[in-house]
């Protein structure tokens, strides 16, 4: 689809609409969304918002066109399948249900380098959505260049439209539809605003690998000499925590693509979980939520105060604050740095078995990152009594487009291009599971991250771990020598050896549903090791 075509999409929709409010900035989207009822400010100006019965992704309401450009390249077992006779019917009632209703447009760019850029608009009924995708992505003429050939993408964002699943071949009245060949994106039937902003890293994910470009679910700051490091890392293993850093400028938080000349942020803001947010731990994200124009999603207010509190999850535990990157103290300039020197990849183990740090090769780093592990620690879910594995491929299963090993291979090429070390930090259990060991201290955390990204454990002296086949190194400056043999600190030690059973075979069983095409090392030495 042409930007041409792009063009004639947008102003009809506009033309339908009984007025427009284009471009707003942070100010008049603020008013915009008190008028409109639903949002609150905080006691420090922030704009408290709730998203009622959807406080999170919808994954299973996914859809992606299947056509002649995608029919053999998604991954269509993480989606569901759309004709094009379908989702035009979607997009033209979507039309008719916007049409009368006062819009708000905002004109945004997706991709820090010029060479790999999306022109993003985005049409929504709801102020306080359009400032929060203001905050997310790339505002035009705030320190990125911009391209004239940027990639066309319109989303049609419609929180209130009821989809039909026998007209529109939908799973529920609630929908995210992706049309890849048009680059156009239809969310109705949920007001949860990650939507928006994943959508378009899921066109990413299609189309950045045919131009050479590794998208990468993770955060990214720089070091002293402009190399990057990149963070790998699920929910709650401290992905957005550690990569924030007063002495590493921050490229980004969340999405980013490694290209043949470094890292490149795809936004230009951070959508930071809140639960359990203090100064004292997080001083630049809790910052970030007192400032105006911040938008809080789903925190609750002190009724008396409005102050939130960051420690009611009575909603959710999926509380979030979205804001600009500009006004974090650090930050990369131009959204982009070098070639990675570091990867790391991050897991919260609750099972009390991996060491906090170990040193990867190429092959095993290409496996941990198709695995994707973290895991879920007793009570955070109804019915989980005990710590329970989870593997999300490439740290982002839900935004893949395409099949994980696509991915990884490039993953592959890129390590063995620029020589980049990769690393496997544990910020989980220590001395037993969940509920019996210690969560490790963050003290220690941030020590090891600190040597692990000077290079002075590249080539340090390390132990092989004799179930996960990785090494360990056997002094970091700063740590107790015994937290680095996570066995050692175990009371019991063959409940330990039955525990790292039990997570080598939980890794062998995922990694079986990649094939044959994904074997490397790293499986095979996992496995023979638990023999």
């Amino acid at each position: 689809m042409q930007a041409e075509d792009h063009s004639a999409l947008r102003q009809a929709i506009v033309e339908a609409a009984t007025s427009l409010d284009e471009n707003a900035i942070a100010p008049e989207l603020v008013a915009q969304a008190l008028a409109q009822g639903g949002a609150r400010l905080t006691a420090h100006g922030a704009l408290s918002v709730e998203t009622g019965a959807f406080t999170g992704r919808s994954p299973k309401d996914k859809f992606i066109v299947r056509d002649a450009l995608t029919e053999d390249r998604v991954w269509w077992d993480n989606s569901g399948s759309l004709s094009p006779a379908q989702f035009d019917l979607l997009l033209a009632d979507m039309q008719a249900h916007l049409a009368g209703q006062k819009l708000f447009r905002q004109d945004l760019l997706a991709g820090a380098d010029p060479r790999h850029q999306y022109d993003v608009t985005v049409l929504t009924p709801s102020a306080w959505h359009a400032l929060f995708i203001r905050n997310l992505l790339i505002r035009p003429g705030e320190g990125i260049d911009t391209s004239a050939d940027a990639m066309p993408v319109t989303i049609i964002h419609a929180p209130l439209f009821t989809a039909d699943p026998k007209r529109h071949g939908t799973r529920t009245e609630t929908v995210i539809a992706l049309d890849l060949r048009r680059n156009i994106v239809l969310i109705g039937g949920t007001r949860y605003a990650g939507e928006i902003k994943k959508s378009v890293f899921s066109l990413f994910n299609f189309h950045a690998p045919a131009q050479g470009v590794l998208p990468m679910h993770c955060s990214a700051n720089l070091g002293p000499d402009g190399e990057a490091a990149l963070f790998f890392g699920l929910s709650g293993t401290g992905k957005t925590t550690l990569s924030n850093d007063p002495e590493r400028p921050l490229i980004g938080d969340d999405e980013h693509g490694w290209s043949a000349d470094g890292v490149f942020n795809l936004e230009g803001g951070c959508y930071a979980k809140t639960v359990k947010l203090s100064a004292e731990a997080e001083p630049e994200i809790f910052a970030a939520t007192s400032r105006f124009g911040t938008v809080l999603e789903n925190v609750i207010l002190d009724e008396a105060t409005r102050r939130p509190l960051f420690d009611d999850i009575s909603l959710t535990e999926n509380t979030r604050a979205a804001y600009p990157l500009d006004v974090l103290p650090s930050v990369a300039p131009g959204g982009a740095g070098g070639t990675p020197k570091t990867v790391v990849f991050l897991t919260a183990d609750a099972f009390g078995v991996l060491p906090p740090l170990a040193r990867l090769t190429p092959e095993q780093a290409v496996y941990h990152f198709l695995s994707g592990y973290t895991a879920k620690v007793a009570g955070t879910e109804r019915g989980v009594t005990e710590p329970q594995a989870t593997f999300s491929a490439c740290f982002g299963a839900p935004f893949m487009s395409l099949h994980p090993t696509v991915y990884g291979e490039m993953l592959a090429q890129r390590l063995r291009s620029s020589g980049a070390q990769a690393w496997l930090l544990n910020t989980g259990w220590i001395g037993g599971a969940y509920g019996v060991g210690k969560r490790i201290d963050i003290a220690s955390t941030r020590r090891l991250l600190t040597a692990a990204l000077s290079g002075a454990l590249d080539k340090a002296p390390a132990r092989i771990d004799p179930f996960f086949g990785f090494a360990v190194p056997e002094a970091v400056e700063g740590v107790e020598p015994h937290l680095l043999d996570p066995r050692q600190c175990w009371t019991d030690q063959d409940a330990y050896d039955a525990q790292a059973h039990k997570l080598v075979h939980l890794f062998r069983q995922n990694f079986l549903k990649f094939g044959p095409s994904a074997s490397n090392e790293a499986g095979p030495q996992m496995a023979e090791a638990a023999e």
